[in-house]
């Protein structure tokens, strides 16, 4: 995925992939009940989930993982954030917002490839809990340590789920060895 000569198709495919082995982690204490079900052979117990989740996915990237989330949890509810990085500040810039109903009473999973300065993250985190959200899981695929530092510091009581946490950031705010910008190796644009 790291590699510059990946294709954006294959580049897809990894994100995806990732995102969805992601996802079994980061839902497997969520809540759940007992209910009674019916086999073809005998009646047994199962289990079903037993609370709110909603995904929100920070425009562009994040909609790259959004949909093995929602293999995974085909009953969430779904929202989207935009901000794009104010090249000169290194400071988000919000454009779009469109939250699901009743954050107050879900788990809120919010998914983002690339943690770098933070800086988006600590926004969306922000707005997320003028909604009254207080459970929240943030899902990166590349972090660096200081946007992870960052966030905590600020929101100590959000979990951060990410597959890996590289050296550093270069004086352009960039994630090093890192990646690329996300959206474009998603989407194919520059």
């Amino acid at each position: 995925m790291r590699d510059k000569e990946t294709s954006d198709d294959d580049f897809r495919q990894k994100v995806d992939q990732i995102s969805m082995l992601m996802a079994f982690e980061i839902t497997k204490d969520l809540p759940t009940k007992e209910i009674q079900i019916q086999t073809p052979l005998e009646s047994t117990k199962s289990k079903i989930l037993d609370c709110q989740v909603s995904l929100i996915s920070i425009l562009r990237a994040g909609l790259g993982m959004q949909e093995a989330f929602m293999k995974i949890l085909p009953e969430a509810s779904v929202g989207h954030l935009g901000f794009y990085r104010n090249e000169e500040t290194l400071e988000p810039v919000r454009y779009y917002v469109k939250l699901p109903q009743n954050l107050d009473q879900s788990i809120v999973i919010l998914l983002d490839p690339m943690l770098a300065t933070g800086g988006s993250l600590n926004a969306a985190l922000e707005l997320i809990k003028d909604h009254g959200t207080n459970k929240i899981k943030c899902v990166s695929l590349v972090s660096a340590p200081q946007g992870v530092r960052f966030v905590l510091n600020n929101h100590p009581d959000v979990e951060i789920y990410t597959a890996a946490i590289d050296r550093e950031l270069n004086e352009c705010g960039y994630i090093l060895p890192g990646l690329g910008d996300a959206g474009d190796r998603l989407y194919g644009t520059d």
